[in-house]
């Protein structure tokens, strides 16, 4: 196409009216068949009202953007990868959505089925970004020349007749930056319209990202997520008609670290995605704190709700979590310009 900017900004457009039409069905679905939000007792005693609130939204919004981007878009190497990682956490997600909807209680999946699942998707992603795109195991550190050489120790194996390299610790990173990514999108995904605005920002930084390395298909599947996003938004902001639910917030967050892997700037995603960085750390913080000392270093975590506690209003936390996100995703893009000259 020779106007490719354009093309980007058609293809969020394109996904933003494609989700407004179809979430009035979905959402009406969802209550026909008493598909609801089960709320934690133990949370902001305000939530308690969004109990019964329909969830599931992922699903709308997962498929939205396959759909958009493929009409959009041409799959190449890259974006498998991203999509795969998409799907897969969005397929965890939608587990641990029927099993909080069958059980009727907002715990769904064990911790530990989760964290193996997400083994299994970050080391599929591992594999096919080293053996089937040709991606470095390296790791670039930001604002430097270096890079962390995390393929040096891995195995060569002969599966099929071909050469397969299991780049182990280069595995091992994976999975601490997908499921790290996965879960602490989900854990930002506490209030209406916050996890949805962050991925939207993030989601832009990768767009430029990837339009500067010259990956066009690949802009065009992070511009499909954002532009999914906002649209998801008119029924997602505060009061919200739908959650985007496990199936969303895992799918994205795995969608966001399959970025950072393809565009190869997995150390970034510390500070593009820095708003995930803070709500894990403050949960990880809370913990801590309360075991050695038996007191809350927060009013409550995630730190969201931390703000909640004080008397913020849902919207002023999710507008200003929005601006500390395009402030951190704006000084990430800025450092991969300076540290690619």
């Amino acid at each position: 196409m020779r106007f490719p900017t354009y093309q980007i900004f058609l293809t969020a457009v394109l996904a933003l009216v494609v989700i407004a039409a179809l979430a009035p069905f979905w959402i009406r679905l969802l209550k026909s068949r008493g598909i609801g939000q089960n709320v934690r007792v133990d949370g902001p005693q305000g939530h308690l009202l969004k109990e019964g609130t329909p969830t599931m939204g992922g699903v709308m919004i997962l498929t939205t953007v396959i759909v958009t981007f493929l009409l959009m878009g041409r799959l190449d190497k890259l974006t498998v990868i991203v999509m795969i990682a998409m799907v897969g956490c969005g397929l965890l997600g939608l587990l641990d959505d029927v099993s909080k909807v069958l059980r009727e209680r907002s715990l769904g999946l064990a911790a530990r089925y989760k964290l193996l699942l997400l083994g299994a998707i970050s080391v599929t992603v591992g594999l096919l970004a080293v053996n089937y795109s040709g991606l470095s195991t390296d790791v670039a550190i930001p604002l430097t020349k270096l890079s962390l050489p995390m393929g040096k120790f891995a195995w060569h194996l002969k599966v099929a007749g071909s050469a397969v390299v299991v780049p182990w610790i280069y595995l091992l990173f994976l999975y601490i930056l997908v499921a790290g990514t996965a879960n602490t999108v989900n854990l930002t995904d506490g209030l209406d319209g916050l996890a949805a605005g962050t991925v939207t920002i993030v989601m832009l930084a990768y767009a430029g990202i990837a339009f500067r390395q010259g990956h066009l298909d690949l802009a065009l599947f992070a511009a499909a997520i954002g532009g999914t996003c906002i649209g998801f938004l008119w029924y997602n902001s505060y009061p919200a008609d739908i959650f985007m639910g496990d199936t969303g917030a895992i799918g994205l967050g795995g969608a966001v670290a399959a970025m950072a892997v393809v565009t190869k700037t997995e150390l970034l995603l510390v500070v593009i995605g820095g708003i995930y960085v803070i709500e894990g750390l403050s949960v990880i913080i809370q913990i801590l704190v309360f075991r050695l000392t038996k007191k809350r270093a927060f009013k409550m975590a995630p730190i969201h709700h931390h703000f909640e506690m004080l008397g913020w209003s849902e919207t002023k936390v999710m507008i200003r979590f929005w601006i500390i996100t395009g402030v951190l995703a704006g000084a990430g893009f800025a450092l991969y310009f300076i540290s690619a000259k």
